[in-house]
């Protein structure tokens, strides 16, 4: 007996099953629900508005430039090579003073937390360091370290300490101290307590204070090259305002608003990697 094997038709592809195909209205739903709906609508209405309101004349246009114009000059911006060069010098800035920051914040403010002697000595001289305007101190620092990026890394640094220091500093004080009996009842060592029970509790609020940091990182870049830079973002803003380039000085800041969001976007990424236990239903905004 022959047996004939049914050749398969290749002829009209295979329709995937509809259970099997990815629930594309389900991701557009997370991405686009009705907090982002009327997010974009709302961008939408007050650009409309703008634009409208320079075009029809009741906005002078050397106040307050037309978005259209804004983004031509913006598209220019991005491919002209000395604001590039302007834009990794002040990125430079702000990542360098805000891992220095982050080093100097965690150390002192575990060393805070867990040390009283150590509290008592230094917490009267970083709240008296806090106190003082970093903008009134910035051209000692400048004096110090020069105009070039150490003075701006510095000023980064200290606008970007406080806060990491602080968050630190409630992340260890707040562990339930019942999960330190209970680690010392099985004989746990120091390390280890430190490490699998003070760690896991103050990470929450340690990176609460990397994302506000983070934000002052930039204010404080920008600042400083305010005061005294030959680069960076900053300066590129005094050297068009100077020139009275109004439409120019809009195109940086939306520049240095994307810089900042995507840093601060990094940061949350870095949170939720770090703290994955956290509450995964927590909103897409702040």
């Amino acid at each position: 007996m022959s047996m004939q094997m049914s050749q398969p038709d290749l002829s009209t592809p295979r329709s995937v099953p509809i259970a099997s195909r990815p629930n594309l209205l389900r991701h557009l739903a997370r991405w686009f629900d009705l907090g982002g709906i009327l997010s974009i609508a709302l961008f939408v209405v007050l650009m409309g508005g703008w634009e409208l309101s320079v075009r029809n004349g009741l906005v002078p246009a050397f106040v307050l430039p037309a978005p259209s114009d804004v983004a031509a000059r913006l598209f220019a911006d991005v491919f002209d090579k000395a604001v590039l060069f302007d834009c990794a010098y002040t990125l430079t800035e702000i990542i360098v003073g805000f891992l220095i920051a982050a080093v100097f914040g965690i150390s002192f403010g575990a060393a805070i937390a867990l040390v009283p002697l150590v509290d008592r000595v230094l917490s009267p001289y970083i709240v008296a360091l806090q106190t003082i305007p970093k903008v009134a101190i910035a051209p000692v620092l400048i004096i110090w370290f020069g105009f070039g990026i150490e003075s701006k890394i510095v000023i980064v640094a200290l606008i970007a300490l406080f806060p990491i220091l602080v968050n630190v500093v409630l992340g260890f004080r707040g562990i339930d101290q019942r999960q330190i009996v209970l680690m010392r009842a099985l004989d746990a060592s120091a390390w280890q307590i430190f490490r699998k029970v003070r760690i896991p509790n103050a990470l929450p609020s340690i990176m609460a204070g990397m994302y506000i940091a983070m934000i002052f990182s930039v204010i404080g870049a920008v600042v400083g090259e305010f005061l005294g830079s030959p680069h960076g973002l900053g300066a590129q803003i005094m050297q068009r305002q100077a020139s009275m380039d109004v439409v120019g000085v809009y195109s940086i800041l939306v520049i240095l608003t994307v810089i900042g969001v995507l840093l601060n976007s990094a940061v949350k990424a870095v949170s939720r990697r770090l703290v994955f236990w956290g509450n995964s239903e927590e909103p897409n905004g702040l």
